[in-house]
């Protein structure tokens, strides 16, 4: 237990560093980084232009990217302690995609705003959870049937979805398009603070779940042994889960496959016998940022760092599903 913890320990430590490197070395918008003292004079107030390019267009960039990534990670991981699947995280489950509907509906309906989008991206992705436990319930919720129930409702949330782009007119469709590739690229001061602000207020509730998460990792009847009330438990998990997933979204669009890899890369390098939460928000959050650097800089143009993350996703499940089919045969 204590060489798990040493490793673990250990392996966050790496994390946090080389996140903290790449946002530091990595060129951005407004082109290379300015060099460490001009980057000092502009956190404290000075530095002309390069206080622009450090504190309106990287500062904020650079965050969103760290703590929305450790965000999706955090979230991934819950849901895949709960279904006991690498499969399960919230884009696959369709909580994504329920709150990239809420705020579809949002746009359409002509009442797109920062806060009205957010909060239609919330509201989506709660009504989606609900949806999707309650269709899942029986005598209780078992991973697998989460699982396949989420794929189903996910496949027809996106018929929903191409319905709603293909009635609404065409500066809308295209708003809602381009916001569902999801990308950090608009992501300012006015987004970042309300979206830190919901995130503060959901640590203090992961940390609090994070021991019934583990006792559920055993089963319920051992976590019912020690005196926890299985279900409820299970669903204050799933509500702040989606909760984090649905912050993300409200102020980036979905964002895919953050969730699913970043916790079992994180299980991978600090060598847990469960899924961690700590060191999966520390894998999220460097592995959004060094998406959103390719973004920036793959083509001649910058292209949304969701459209990166599907990519990285795709090769990422198909070497998830070829590797657990040859563990089985």
């Amino acid at each position: 237990m204590a060489l798990d913890r040493r490793a673990a320990a250990h392996g966050a430590a790496v994390l946090g560093v080389g996140g903290v490197v790449v946002a530091g070395v990595a060129p951005g918008p407004g082109g290379p980084p300015p060099r460490p003292p001009a980057v000092v004079r502009a956190l404290f107030g000075g530095g002309g232009f390069a206080s622009t390019i450090v504190l309106n267009w990287r500062l904020p960039r650079v965050l969103a990217a760290l703590v929305f990534g450790a965000a999706l990670g955090v979230s991934g991981a819950i849901f895949q302690s709960l279904t006991r699947n690498p499969l399960g995280s919230p884009d696959v489950i369709g909580f994504s995609t329920g709150a990239y509907t809420g705020a579809i509906v949002v746009i359409v309906s002509g009442a797109a705003s920062t806060i009205g989008t957010a909060a239609g991206a919330l509201i989506g992705g709660l009504v989606t959870a609900l949806v999707v436990y309650v269709l899942a319930y029986r005598r209780g919720v078992h991973g697998l049937r989460l699982i396949i129930v989420g794929i189903g409702v996910t496949a027809l949330l996106h018929s929903v979805n191409s319905w709603l782009l293909l009635r609404a007119q065409n500066e809308v469709a295209l708003t809602a398009s381009f916001w569902g590739a999801g990308s950090l690229a608009l992501v300012g001061w006015q987004q970042l603070v309300p979206a830190l602000v919901l995130l503060v207020v959901l640590t203090p509730l992961v940390t609090g779940l994070s021991r019934p998460l583990r006792q559920l990792e055993l089963g319920d009847d051992a976590a019912r042994s020690h005196g926890l009330s299985a279900e409820r438990s299970r669903l204050a998990l799933v509500v702040v889960g989606v909760a984090l997933t649905a912050v993300v979204t409200a102020s980036t669009g979905p964002i895919a496959f953050v969730a699913l890899a970043a916790p079992q890369l994180a299980r991978r390098l600090v060598r847990s016998a469960g899924v961690p939460l700590v060191a999966g928000g520390l894998v999220g959050g460097v592995l959004l940022l060094v998406a959103d650097l390719v973004a920036q800089h793959v083509a001649a143009n910058p292209v949304p760092v969701g459209l990166v993350t599907l990519v990285i996703g795709g090769v990422y499940l198909i070497t998830l599903l070829v590797s657990e089919s040859r563990r089985s045969a």
